[in-house]
């Protein structure tokens, strides 16, 4: 039965434009909705309008002076939050629609108007700390979704799985001293942000609520499946969120220019399909997607619209000779090393 998948997009992303040169370009979308666009994509999901966050949901993740200093950008030719996040006239008014997004997701799913939700959106988020951007990121999407969901859709745990290239170091750090979010990412170690080390596994009551799985690089989809289905589904299934996020970074494909991981479309749609089958074990099929990271555009596009297909299980473009369990006895020491620190927490 296809499952009725809402995808949030809305031109106003386009205009956050960092520059010229600057690797997050609009084009990064441009590619996906021309995608989406193609014929045989028509009636395949559904596009409810997008609501922008409120001040109050910004503030439940931000500083009120952080939230001002963004602001300020409005309007503003050019400006820059860090030596990597640069703004432009409506940078601030689309970061703002890109947090909200996330939430009109949550609304939809936790409403039942929709099966899961993909938040295609820009400026990415996952790297914005309480009080800073960095990374290309504004405001920090999936915490503030998360938040909203915590405090006004009567969710109690909620599991992130990050699977971009960087780690989410601002999401890590948003939900570091509780239970209440339970954070994994998969990402190249030692890389940009510098986070997400072994040893970072929470704080006080949120001890062991943050896995990371730091790689050297090099990683493709039969060892990403092996991780998913090892590490993953194990630990969200004993944790039993009321839903689950994923911050989608698409930059660990293999033409990536930012990295150097080797996943393809089929991984993606592996790692995507085990986590609509968690979904749908754990809490409803309750499933947002939300998009961070992704340079090549052509890998960027095909790995969106697989995820996308996953959701809406018709699934169709993953080879059917991609066999995920076929180097489930090659080694795997970065697994290795993070399934030992998730088992001195959680019993599998």
């Amino acid at each position: 039965m296809r499952r009725k998948t809402a995808v949030l997009k809305d031109a106003l992303f386009l205009e956050h434009d960092p520059g010229d040169d600057h690797v997050e370009s609009p084009e990064r979308l441009t590619a996906i909705y021309q995608a989406l666009a193609r014929t045989e994509e028509a009636g395949a999901f559904f596009y409810p309008e997008c609501e922008p966050a409120d001040y109050s949901d910004l503030a439940a993740n931000h500083t009120p002076e952080y939230i001002e200093r963004v602001a300020e950008t409005a309007g503003k030719q050019f400006d820059v939050l860090d030596p990597d996040t640069h703004t432009s006239p409506r940078s601030y008014e689309a970061a703002v629609l890109a947090a909200g997004s996330v939430i009109t997701g949550l609304k939809l799913v936790a409403a039942g108007e929709a099966d899961n939700a993909a938040a295609l959106v820009r400026p990415p988020g996952h790297h914005a700390e309480a009080d800073r951007g960095k990374g290309f990121c504004l405001f920090n999407n999936i915490a503030i979704g998360a938040r909203y969901g915590l405090k006004h859709l009567g969710m109690e745990r909620i599991f992130i799985l990050d699977w971009d290239l960087h780690h989410g170091n601002g999401t890590q750090h948003a939900f570091y001293h509780t239970a209440q979010v339970l954070y994994c990412s998969t990402h190249q170690y030692p890389y940009y942000p510098g986070t997400g080390s072994l040893r970072e596994a929470g704080a006080g009551k949120g001890e062991g609520y943050t896995l990371n799985v730091p790689l050297p690089g090099g990683q493709g989809d039969q060892d990403f499946a092996r991780i998913m289905n090892e590490l993953v589904a194990p630990v969200a299934g004993l944790y039993r969120p009321d839903c689950l996020l994923i911050s989608a970074g698409y930059d660990t494909h293999v033409s990536d220019p930012l990295g150097t991981m080797a996943v393809t479309t089929a991984g993606f749609a592996y790692m995507t399909r085990v986590m609509v089958s968690l979904a749908a074990e754990l809490c409803g099929g309750r499933l947002v997607l939300v998009l961070e990271g992704g340079y090549n555009l052509h890998g960027l596009a095909d790995g969106v619209l697989a995820s996308l297909h996953e959701m809406t299980g018709e699934g169709g473009l993953t080879p059917a000779t991609f066999n995920p369990l076929s180097q489930a006895n090659r080694p795997l020491p970065p697994l290795d090393a993070a399934l030992a620190v998730a088992k001195k927490y959680w019993t599998f």
